[in-house]
């Protein structure tokens, strides 16, 4: 059996008192990091291939089915207003489209194919990469993706929960963070989930530090789309280049990001 799908620890789940299932929910959970840091090398391999491949023009591409889906989509939709890179550099796709974010299409992740015909309009080359997120490493949907991608030359990558998946032994670079069973039997929402999202922050985090769109510690290069992000550039100009806020505020709307106002100066 699948250890996403054996059965949980925990039993008689609707006797206990509410705070007997947060605790026990929360002792879980504090494994999930432990069992991340085990799949550390294989991070920064699959990390390591990708940089050089996105320096060249490449893209990440994310596929998933339900919670693995969801969690590409927010990791590919965060990366535009954190590192203001363009909207199609990193690109989360889920089985079903776009209206399985919120809700979810049946048989959806059953189709061996239809990844593979969500990615075409992307013409997709030997630069880009594909990751495919699968909890039981199972999906047919991620499978056929990462199956075509390789024989178009694209570099593979996987984040599983199982070890020695058939979605792990279609990516060239997998990875496989075992998490254990889950607190409610089979609800990879939980830990799987917990341990995916993780990784894809390690992921895209450490790919976009080593392209250059961080500065110390400081996102440089995010979009101004609020008040609190504006106010968050100017404290970062204000602290790189130890100016006043007035001079800070200026600088800003001069160049209009943080890098413009930092390497103005700086030159």
């Amino acid at each position: 059996m699948l250890t996403t799908e054996s059965s949980s620890k925990y039993q008689d789940l609707e006797k206990m008192s509410v705070q007997d299932i947060l605790f026990s929910i929360n002792k879980e959970d504090k494994t999930v990091p432990n069992a991340v840091e085990k799949a550390i090398p294989q991070i920064e391999a699959l990390v390591s291939q990708i940089v050089p491949r996105m320096q060249r023009g490449g893209r990440l591409f994310y596929i998933g089915a339900g919670t693995s889906g969801r969690l590409g989509v927010v990791d590919a939709s965060e990366c535009p207003p954190t590192f203001g890179v363009p909207f199609d550099l990193v690109v989360g796709i889920i089985a079903g489209g776009d209206k399985a974010i919120r809700k979810a299409v049946e048989n959806a992740e059953d189709d061996w194919n239809q990844a593979w015909l969500d990615l075409a309009p992307y013409q997709l080359n030997e630069n880009d990469t594909l990751i495919g997120i699968a909890a039981s490493g199972r999906t047919p949907y991620v499978i056929g993706g990462l199956n075509e991608a390789q024989k178009a030359g694209l570099l593979t990558g996987c984040v599983v929960c199982n070890d020695g998946s058939q979605v792990a032994k279609a990516a060239e670079f997998p990875v496989e963070v075992v998490v254990g069973p889950e607190f409610l039997t089979g609800s990879t929402r939980m830990k799987s989930g917990t341990a995916q999202k993780l990784v894809l922050n390690m992921i895209s985090t450490a790919v976009m530090i080593r392209l250059g769109k961080v500065k110390g510690n400081k996102m440089i290069d995010m979009q101004l789309t609020n008040e609190k992000l504006v106010n968050r550039a100017q404290q970062m100009i204000i602290d790189e280049l130890n100016v006043d806020a007035a001079e800070a505020e200026k600088l800003l709307n001069q160049y209009g990001s943080v890098r413009g106002a930092i390497e103005s100066v700086q030159k």
